[in-house]
């Protein structure tokens, strides 16, 4: 079979990019050894959702009373039947996938695919079976996986990945979060919310350390009032599952600790999907295990292409999808810009969620900016006070001197679906007073955005 374009992976890249393809007149397949929509959709960003939207309707049960409701006395779950819901979610997602392949006729290919020379692709099916096909592009978009350290061997019983922190057969009564990314948090926030004794172990000086201070140190403050355990300037150097459960060897800058629990969750990191995929055989370059490209995501090797969580930029399924699509687009021969690595939203859906896109107040001050910051609480929120929870706050920086809206940090309920906005603006070029200009809606939440910029400028009406 000969192709125009053959992608490699069904994840957000992979099925964002078949589809933009086919879009574009492209001849296209789409190989997949496991599910369709990849580990974002079966085994990361959506099923994790459905967890966490689960542990969030418990947490409104238990303070019924706050909102004038009769008391629920002893508000139950049923594990299983919480895990099953995400696992449902999951699959309703793989299934439109599956239908949008269907409608934009693009042919799926099930198998575990190697890249050779002269652009084909073999591929391997369940059965053992090899199919070779031919394409004049190929894109490779392989994803990542779970990152396994050599003091942290996974077993996936006692020491485990995400994967299997998504579908464990009953509820540990204690577990360790080694690693405080977005996957770390996430997951310590659910287990915890369930009633699961959680500490999370960080080697850097903050949790969530790629966020901006002031957030780090106010989601840590909030973890620990709800039950977390938290530490910080720590490392596991070795763990023992020996036992019943796992004791893991701490380090800390006081001394070295043991701590216990059923389930040690390893979410250091990920790794990219390059191994065995005939790379090498090709002679496409990689790099500290990325695949290098250029800005249109052309490998060494004219022809073949490579995106999403397998190169060096952020690992993120909404990157995954952009690049893609700026791929094929190229390919086309349309005009395209190179994205703006600098202008990418990041976000946590622990409680309180985490949302930013920019530069830190640290990196801005580092890169010689001028700046003016305005900080907006969710306690001085006629929409958060109403909704119940006024934890968090709107954190924006401009540069002094032409008001260009530098980063926006937001923590509080609700800020992963407000942070585009600021998206939309910096790519705009949209300055401070533009946003303060600009009526936003009374009340909501996002008006705390227009007031955050007005705290920048000495303008602010509500504190």
């Amino acid at each position: 079979m000969n192709y125009d374009i053959i992608v490699i992976g069904s994840g957000p890249g992979g099925y964002v990019t078949a589809i933009r393809a086919a879009q574009l007149g492209f001849k296209t397949a789409i190989v997949e050894k496991e599910n369709l929509g990849g580990i974002c959709l079966n085994w990361g960003c959506i099923p994790t959702k459905a967890l966490l939207k689960s542990a969030h309707v418990f947490n409104y049960l238990k303070h019924a009373e706050d909102y004038g409701l009769n008391k629920i006395e002893n508000p139950g779950f049923d594990f299983t039947k919480v895990i099953q819901r995400s696992r449902g979610v999951a699959a309703k997602m793989s299934g439109g996938i599956s239908f949008l392949m269907k409608k934009n006729k693009i042919d799926v290919i099930m198998g575990t695919a190697t890249v050779k020379a002269d652009k084909k692709v073999t591929v391997v099916d369940a059965e053992g079976k090899s199919a070779e096909y031919s394409g004049t592009n190929i894109i490779i978009a392989t994803g990542a996986r779970s990152r396994e350290l050599p003091n942290l061997p996974q077993d996936g019983k006692k020491v485990i990945g995400y994967r299997q922190a998504l579908s464990l057969p009953e509820q540990p009564k204690s577990m360790i979060v080694v690693g405080s990314g977005a996957i770390g948090i996430e997951f310590a926030d659910f287990y915890n919310a369930m009633g699961t004794k959680v500490t999370v172990v960080e080697f850097l000086p903050n949790i969530v350390p790629l966020e901006d201070e002031e957030v780090s140190k106010h989601v840590e403050k909030s973890l620990k009032k709800s039950g977390i355990e938290i530490m910080t300037n720590a490392t596991v150097e070795s763990v023992d599952t020996s036992g019943n459960g796992v004791k893991a060897s701490v380090k800390t800058a006081t001394g070295n600790i043991t701590l216990e629990a059923d389930i040690l969750l390893s979410a250091v990191g990920i790794t990219a999907n390059i191994e065995g995929i005939g790379l090498e055989e090709v002679g496409i370059k990689t790099e500290k295990g990325k695949v290098l490209v250029n800005e249109w995501y052309e490998t060494s090797v004219p022809g073949y292409y490579a995106i999403g969580d397998i190169i060096p930029t952020q690992a993120l399924a909404h990157v995954a999808s952009a690049e893609g699509i700026t791929c094929v687009e190229k390919i086309k021969g349309l005009h395209v810009e190179p994205i703006n690595y600098g202008n990418i939203p990041g976000c946590t859906y622990c409680h309180p969620e985490i949302a930013s896109v920019g530069l830190t107040e640290k990196q801005a001050k580092e890169k010689g900016y001028e700046i003016k910051v305005g900080k907006f609480p969710f306690s001085a929120s006629g929409k958060a006070t109403a909704n119940g929870d006024v934890d968090g706050f709107i954190k924006v920086i401009f540069d002094a001197k032409y008001g260009e809206w530098l980063g926006c940090h937001m923590v509080g309920d609700g800020v992963t679906d407000m942070i585009a906005e600021a998206v939309v603006a910096r790519r705009l070029e949209t300055t401070g007073h533009d946003i303060i200009k600009s009526i936003h809606p009374h009340p909501t939440l996002s008006e705390t955005i227009m007031e955050a910029a007005a705290a920048a400028y000495g303008e602010v009406i509500h504190i």
